[in-house]
Formats: structure tokens, sequence, C-alpha cells
């Protein structure tokens, strides 16, 4: 039986996954990539998967243009907004200055709800908000863990394709060196036979 409970349910999760963004980007060097929401209240999780010394520089600027934070992290989680819905914040990853090398970053970027209408609640109110602030905090978990996995799947990705290449190179040198030593014991046998055929004939 569906209750009233579970539709609340239902249609905040919804909402709150339908605002979860997840992105991975390549910046190359001396670039940079910047990227607007709007949005009374926003979540920034980002992780450097691959390049350099896996670290980014990050810089965050509010409507007016201030920049609300900037620093060279290899992860990192913020949230900032004002509570209005029509206010527009830039972030941006900078690789210009910390490293030579392509870096390879994988974010998510969360559209928060921006909060309650001002008034004197009644007693069915107060029930009603604190269950939508259990489902809030519920589907932010629910985020947060899928967030994770798409993290650790990435992360999972890139060990593979490193055990993958590592492995195809030691049984590249294995062959090589096993190739050398035929080449050597050939080469070596050769030149005892010439040798003795030599002192044979003297």
């Amino acid at each position: 039986m569906i209750t009233f409970k579970s539709v609340i349910f239902t249609t905040i999760l919804l909402k709150l996954l339908h605002f979860s963004e997840s992105y991975m980007i390549t910046i190359d060097s001396g670039a940079q990539d910047c990227f607007h929401e709007i949005g009374p209240k926003m979540s920034l999780m980002f992780e450097v998967i691959e390049g350099g010394f896996n670290d980014i520089e990050l810089r965050i600027t509010d409507p007016q243009g201030k920049v609300i934070h900037e620093g060279t992290e290899k992860s990192g989680k913020y949230t900032f907004g004002s509570g209005d819905p029509e206010a527009k914040y830039t972030y941006c990853f900078v690789n210009e200055k910390v490293s030579m090398s392509p870096k390879t970053i994988m974010f998510n970027m969360d559209v928060l709800d921006g909060g309650r209408v001002a008034g004197a609640p009644n007693e069915s109110e107060v029930g009603h908000n604190k269950l939508e602030d259990m489902i809030r905090e519920l589907g932010a978990g629910l985020t947060s863990v899928k967030h994770e996995q798409e993290y650790m799947h990435v992360r999972d990705k890139f060990h593979r394709e490193i055990n993958e290449s590592t492995n195809s190179r030691v049984v590249l040198w294995s062959t090589f060196e096993a190739l050398v030593l035929v080449i050597m014991t050939v080469g070596q046998v050769y030149y005892l036979k010439r040798f003795f055929e030599v002192r044979r004939v003297v």
C-alpha cells in the first residue's frame, strides 16, 4: 500500500538526485576550465585522478566576482551559497602554474535546496518539516555514497590500466632478456667453435 509519506519521500529523493551531476574532465598544461552554476546553495566535491602530483588549483567566485576560495589541492569538498535562487557562482580548475602535465579531474556539483519560507508553522507543519529534513539528510547521504562509488569505479579503472601496462612491460622485458640470453649463448658457442677450429689448423 502506497502511503503519503512514501510519496513525499520518493518525490524529494528524486528531486535531490536530479540536481546531482558528476563530471570528468582533462585540463591541459597552462589551461583552465570554468563552470557556472545558478542556485541558492551548492556543494562541490572534486578529486584529481591523474597528472603531475595529482593536485590542481581551485578558484570559486561569488555572483559579485569576489573570490571566496582559492587554493591548490588534491581533493576537496566545499559548500557555498547565499540562499538566493538566482545567484550565479563560478568555479575554475586552473592548471597554469601547478604542473607541466595535463590533469584528469572528477568532480560532482550538487545544487541544494534553498531553505523554507518564513512563518509560524503549526504542529502538522512541524512534523512535516522534520520528515522533510530526515529525507533531505537521507538523500544527501545517498548522493554522497553515489559519488564515492563513482570515484572508486574511476580509481579502479585507472589502477587496472596501470596494472595491465606494468604487466605488459614486464612480459616484454622478460622476452627481451630471454632473447638476449639466447643470442649471447649462440654467440659464445660460435666463438668457442671458431677458436678451437683455428687452434686445430695451426
